[in-house]
């Protein structure tokens, strides 16, 4: 229901921003260190022509615009704490299409610039310093510079620290957020709509190559292939063997934000810890971090009587190692059966070439043919011609689904010889004769009879 709720709250956001945003009354002028929440513009002396484009501002102005319009009224406050929200772009004086190699030169080149250490005579130098190093911490990570991007600083740092939009002195309370961004969900709406977020593992997709007979009997064999695999050297934890978590401190170790607006008592995750109450400074070196490396994996896979080619199976939790939590991704084996020489399959029947000779097809007898369970002594009768064929029922493969099993089909062909002996020629010869003469007596019966 919360997610649902959020998703028609945003919906109407939209909705309502492209129906209303033309027939808005104009924003009244700023003045000063003045600033009014509802447009999502701060007015400033400073003008901002270093950073990103007018377009991108203004963008982001709309998209923060629009929630405020809809879940606080229009009113006009000092503006000291916006202007302490500059811009992360400009505080590291790098353009929104900056890459993330000039980004960090750039913080590194600010980071030794306004180092307190070095900068002991200036007051300001420690708060500057965390200006630079917040602005980086937020860019350097890809999700988080998408939703910045999206935003802005306002906006991002109120979702980030689970406070709503109106922050403190909003109308719902000094100090507390808005109640109906908690209700509805709408730091989870940020997240859904402006990250593309994976949960879980990755899944993995290998290619395996048995033979006839193995896929008809069944089998089991191991893959190995690449995949995300848990870090050895932190043990999957992101963080060095024995580095201790500190308690975070916008929690203060409880994981949760608690927000009270009279007798609504309300709660969200802390976005500073991800609902864990700690935090590292350092991270592991082999991973980054990330819990997970790129590593070799072995699986074994067990191959059911009956596959088919081109069928896929599908092993649950056996894909890449899942960093955030236990779920790891699904792996999915794709099946390639290799011709036989001997068996043709259909399905669940199988077919099979026999050849016979002249006085076989003519005068019948007993060949023997290869079945999936061994070979049998099968009837030929008198007469069998070329491409004729014979079924032997429940001699195919077993489905999976039932107990039912598919039929052999067997193929005659009949070999002509192409040496025959002195003898064979003239019995070959004498059985010709008497051929004719019986044709030649057909054919006079059936003239006198007319």
């Amino acid at each position: 229901m919360r997610t649902g709720g959020a998703r028609l709250v945003f919906w109407f956001a939209r909705r309502s921003l492209r129906s209303n945003l033309i027939e808005d009354a104009p924003i009244p002028s700023l003045q000063d260190s003045s600033c009014r929440l509802a447009s999502g513009k701060c007015s400033s002396s400073r003008s901002f022509t270093n950073g990103r484009s007018e377009a991108a501002r203004s963008k982001r102005g709309t998209v923060d615009g629009a929630f405020r319009s809809l879940f606080s009224p229009s009113r006009s406050f000092h503006g000291t704490r916006s202007l302490l929200l500059r811009d992360f772009y400009d505080v590291l004086g790098v353009s929104q299409d900056a890459s993330a190699s000039d980004i960090k030169k750039a913080y590194y080149a600010l980071a030794k610039k306004l180092h307190p250490d070095t900068n002991k005579d200036d007051a300001d130098a420690e708060k500057k310093f965390q200006e630079v190093q917040h602005a980086y911490e937020v860019l350097k990570d890809e999700d988080k510079r998408r939703l910045y991007d999206q935003v802005g600083p306002n906006a991002f740092e109120q979702a980030a620290s689970g406070g709503g939009p109106d922050g403190p002195g909003g109308p719902f309370g000094s100090g507390f957020g808005n109640p109906f961004e908690d209700i509805f969900g709408m730091n989870d709406v940020f997240k859904n709509v402006f990250r593309d977020t994976d949960y879980g593992g990755q899944d993995v997709k290998v290619f395996l190559e048995i033979s006839f007979m193995e896929a008809v009997q069944g089998c089991t064999k191991t893959v190995t292939f690449q995949a995300p695999v848990n870090c050895n050297a932190c043990g999957g934890t992101g963080v060095p063997p024995g580095t201790r978590p500190e308690t975070c401190r916008p929690c203060r170790g409880s994981g949760m934000i608690f927000m009270q607006n009279g007798p609504l008592r309300l709660q969200t995750t802390c976005s500073h810890c991800g609902g864990s109450g700690k935090h590292v400074k350092s991270l592991c070196k082999s991973c980054k971090g990330q819990r997970v490396v790129r590593g070799t994996k072995s699986v074994k896979v067990d191959v059911m009587a009956g596959v088919d080619d081109n069928e896929t199976i599908k092993i649950y939790r056996s894909g890449g190692a899942d960093p955030e939590s236990n779920q790891p991704g699904d792996l999915y084996v794709a099946i390639k059966v290799r011709e036989d020489p001997v068996f043709r399959r259909d399905k669940a029947n199988i077919h099979v070439d026999t050849v016979l000779s002249v006085t076989q097809a003519m005068l019948g007898g007993t060949v023997q043919v290869p079945t999936l369970t061994g070979d049998v002594v099968l009837k030929v009768k008198p007469g069998t011609q070329p491409g004729q064929k014979v079924v032997l029922k429940g001699k195919g493969i077993k489905t999976r689904s039932s107990s039912y099993y598919g039929d052999q089909y067997v193929h005659f062909s009949v070999v002509i010889p192409v040496n025959l002996t002195r003898r064979q020629r003239m019995l070959i010869e004498e059985f010709a004769k008497e051929e004719q003469g019986d044709s030649e007596k057909e054919e006079a019966a059936a003239g006198a009879s007319r």
